[in-house]
């Protein structure tokens, strides 16, 4: 249902965007590095998060970390990871193809600065066996995100 949602997502928002899929699992940054043939920073992980009684998505280079004090500093209270059946019952994608297209119900979305070290990132598509090829600017403009500052990076 999810990779349909997103493959809806950008026919009407971004045709010239095409959902590709790897006959290979890319649940994981290491293995969608490998499906998709790019560096592991370039995937763009999506985490699902709820600070106080606030569901919220940040999009995030894939070899960064989540640095929960900024988090804390940027959204006001701490936050707390959502559980497997949590995200896909609010974000209609299962884990592994969380992604800031398609979603079952509108969420805020923020796109950490981690992100703009990369002119092309890969996000998931809503499978764990499909991905999109975008820059990171189109990305958070097509998702309604906000930048934010929230992560630490790591080589």
């Amino acid at each position: 249902m999810s990779l349909e949602s997103v493959r809806a997502f950008f026919a009407e928002k971004a045709p010239d965007i095409s959902v590709i899929e790897s006959p290979i699992s890319s649940a994981t940054v290491p293995l969608a590095a490998e499906a998709y043939g790019v560096e592991p920073g370039r995937i763009a992980k999506t985490l699902s998060l709820r600070i106080g009684e606030r569901v919220i998505l940040i999009v995030a280079a894939g070899t960064s970390r989540m640095d929960n004090k900024k988090v804390k500093a940027q959204f006001g209270g701490k936050p707390k990871m959502l559980g497997l059946e949590e995200v896909a019952e609010i974000t209609g994608h299962e884990v592994g193809g969380v992604c800031p297209f398609g979603l079952k119900s509108p969420l805020p979305i923020y796109c950490d600065v981690s992100l703009k070290a990369f002119d092309i990132v890969v996000p998931a598509a809503g499978s764990t066996h499909s991905a999109v090829r975008i820059a990171p600017d189109r990305m958070a403009e097509l998702a309604g995100a906000e930048w934010v500052d929230v992560c630490e990076s790591r080589p």
